[in-house]
């Protein structure tokens, strides 16, 4: 049989780790097939357009996107025979969301895909895994885009971080390098930081927000004590199995469930008449892009905005996985759907030991990359804010230039300033777009797993900034949908942050690495992304 390599499926194994023995031939488990488009030109002609800030031909509903784009059944058809000849199981084949799922075993997929499953051990922990390349049939040649889920390392981190307790009983980060903000550590309700940033008023009525989520849970009985407390009426919430990925609370607060908490009950908060699901899927390449497409083309529950706040460097992806997911956010913005991601909290580094990295997907040029401040104030005047960074031991906004995705077009012409002042044009599409209060410092109060507790970190942002979408949403004709475009010509409408560094680069006027255009500012915001939903025919709006 004649075999072709699968472009952008170069895996390594993880820093650090060996491989230890071959995968049990007879493990049975799922991997996603993601298939091409139907009339992806056309799709991608159409995203260009909107990248280039023009929304007039409107958007897509799903059913609409499904028909002209979702996968051609002749493509579907194709993959069902491979999976007969190598003695695969079709489990699932969904053709808006492009995606057949098979299941078998190691010793099959190790023959069908050409690879060799081995089981690696790193001091992290274990994973089946492979390194190298996939093998295709040559008749699946260009049908073919991605294989998901042979490696089921963990791929993404959430991005919170919970304010810590220092030996002397004083409340926040206290290590060298860590500037000093005010008089001591404060913290706010969601309604408190949206009181600040001058959010246009409304509920989210109407409106549903998708929440992705890659481990642990909620508890309604802490949401429901936890609206209470901060008086506003309960949010309509429901979990959203992916993959087999359920709503799993771990009992531990510094574990996902402080992620899965802190997404729900800052959007909650502030959108409390919206419908939230809340996608639960593995913590693997394939469960995350299938949580994200799962959500994107729900006709059931039908999210306009989507929170993501959880992400990985771009060092650690494959290169078919970051293509299928940005392939994804391209298809949520011809249908008017908003993406709002944590752009990471490990500064200009992400984490990686060497060099600057930027986080994916949020390096994504179709996502909204959401990075942190340190915010004070009261009632709704702001008294100082700046770049949230703990110093070398501590979080700090993720940002930088992405080493995959090029320039897009609304950010020609930018540049990026490093701490020693000079500034370079950008060379990779630029990370973060927006920010939001981030610092631990001056964190978010939540309830987790039964407990009151104050958490920061750019997983607080994402749905900061999805609540703010859904109340736009709410205000305008139809949904603004995909945002980058408008406020890069608009930046006046948000406030621009000037003071502090994230690592290696520093806050300017104007777009810069650590904190994009700025954060939310009063009703100029909503008057510039309003116009946008003025622009689109209103017959779109619930697609």
């Amino acid at each position: 049989m004649s075999r072709i390599t699968l472009k952008g499926s170069h895996r390594s194994k993880v820093e650090g780790a060996r491989a230890c023995a071959p995968a049990d031939p007879d493990e049975r488990f799922e991997v996603s097939v993601v298939v091409r488009r139907r009339a992806a030109q056309v799709l991608r002609a159409r995203v260009a357009t909107l990248a280039a800030g023009n929304q007039i031909a409107g958007h897509l509903t799903r059913e609409e996107f499904t028909a002209q784009h979702g996968a051609d059944e002749a493509d579907l058809a194709a993959i069902r025979t491979f999976a007969a000849d190598q003695g695969l199981v079709v489990v699932q084949e969904n053709a808006a969301r492009s995606t057949v799922v098979l299941s078998g075993t190691v010793a099959r997929f190790n023959e069908a895909f050409s690879v060799r499953l081995q089981r690696f051990e790193h001091p992290g922990g274990s994973y089946r895994g492979r390194t190298g390349t996939i093998r295709l049939p040559s008749e699946l040649e260009g049908v073919v885009e991605a294989v998901l889920g042979l490696d089921n390392r963990p791929q993404a981190r959430p991005h919170f971080r919970m304010r810590r307790i220092t030996p002397a009983g004083r409340t926040g980060p206290s290590r060298k390098g860590r500037k000093t903000r005010g008089s001591g550590p404060v913290s706010y309700t969601p309604l408190q930081v949206a009181a600040l940033y001058g959010f246009p008023s409304g509920n989210g009525k109407g409106q549903c927000v998708g929440i992705v989520e890659l481990g642990g849970g909620y508890r309604p009985s802490d949401l429901t004590q936890y609206f209470s407390g901060i008086k506003v009426g309960s949010p309509n919430v429901i979990a959203v199995s992916v993959d087999h990925a359920q709503n799993a609370p771990t009992g531990d607060a510094n574990g996902p469930d402080g992620e899965v908490m802190l997404d729900i009950e800052v959007v909650g908060a502030l959108a409390p008449a919206a419908h939230i699901a809340v996608y639960f899927g593995p913590n693997t390449d394939a469960g995350f892009l299938d949580a994200v497409t799962s959500a994107i083309h729900d006709s059931v529950n039908r999210p306009s905005v989507i929170s993501i706040s959880w992400g990985g460097s771009e060092s650690t992806w494959t290169d078919q996985a970051m293509t299928a997911m940005d392939n994804a956010f391209q298809a949520a913005a011809s249908m008017g759907i908003t993406i709002c991601v944590a752009s990471g909290d490990n500064g200009s580094s992400d984490g990686v030991s060497t060099g600057d990295h930027v986080d994916f997907p949020a390096s994504s040029p179709y996502a909204l990359g959401c990075g942190g401040t340190s915010l004070r104030g009261a009632g709704r005047t702001i008294t100082s804010e700046s770049v949230w960074n703990d110093g070398a031991s501590g979080g700090a906004s993720g940002g930088g230039m992405s080493a995959f995705f090029a320039v897009p077009p609304w950010q020609t012409g930018l540049d990026v300033t490093g701490r020693k002042g000079s500034s370079t044009p950008l060379k990779g599409r630029g990370v973060p777009d927006v920010a939001g209060n981030a610092d631990p410092a001056t964190g978010y109060k939540v309830r987790i797993d039964g407990t009151n507790t104050v958490i920061g970190g750019t997983s607080a942002v994402a749905p900061l900034w999805a609540a703010l979408v859904t109340r736009l949403n709410q205000a305008a004709t139809a949904t603004v949908g995909y945002l980058n475009p408008t406020l890069y010509k608009d930046p006046q409408s948000l406030r621009d942050i000037i003071r502090g560094n994230n690592g290696d680069f520093v806050a300017t006027p104007g777009w810069d690495a650590c904190t994009g255009l700025g954060s939310p500012s009063s009703a100029v915001l909503a008057d510039s992304t309003t116009s946008v939903g003025r622009s689109i025919p209103s017959r779109k709006r619930k697609g």
